[in-house]
């Protein structure tokens, strides 16, 4: 998950990890944290007991192999150290997205969801319905929910007159 959204998503180095939200009642479960992190502020080490141990051979491996070997249960926003930032999801302030979470940790078993920011490599921060939907149908995003919404890629009119957006922002 994490090289499929870096890569055509974000328009970054595959390697690059994204931040876990998790609920907080189940943080300590996950993470050497008990205390909140709803800003995404602190870096917490994943538990021993999630952490997937290198074999020798993957240890031996260098550079972009080495960094793509899972390294916990959430590869996609575990840290080459094991390390995570972090961001802890209360019911009373953000009931929505935790509703979001329990309901996946019910299907899953697993209380985390990838947390990242909306745009793309380079790009601002999307701040409106408009630049949500044509960073959407810029990407390879499967599906865009904005409020009730649920927009679906293969259903969408193809973007008309659309500027070279790679080009009005210089990547970092």
């Amino acid at each position: 998950m994490q090289s499929v959204m870096n890569l055509k998503i974000k328009f970054r180095e595959s390697f690059r990890p994204f931040a876990p939200s998790i609920l907080r009642e189940h943080l300590s479960e996950w993470f050497e944290l008990d205390v909140d992190s709803p800003y995404m502020l602190l870096v917490a080490p994943v538990k021993e007991t999630r952490r997937i141990a290198m074999s020798a051979d993957e240890q031996r491996l260098f550079g972009i192999a080495k960094l793509n070997v899972p390294r916990s249960d959430i590869p996609a926003v575990t840290h080459v150290d094991y390390s995570a930032r972090i961001q802890t999801v209360h019911r009373e302030t953000n009931p929505l997205y935790h509703a979001l979470l329990e309901r996946f940790a019910a299907l899953t078993g697993c209380p985390v969801l990838v947390n990242t920011s909306f745009n793309v490599r380079g790009e601002p921060i999307v701040c409106t319905p408009r630049d949500a939907y044509l960073c959407f149908m810029r990407t390879e995003m499967d599906h865009l929910v904005l409020g009730s919404c649920v927009l679906d890629k293969t259903r969408q009119p193809a973007l008309r007159d659309d500027v070279d957006w790679r080009s009005r922002y210089q990547l970092d």
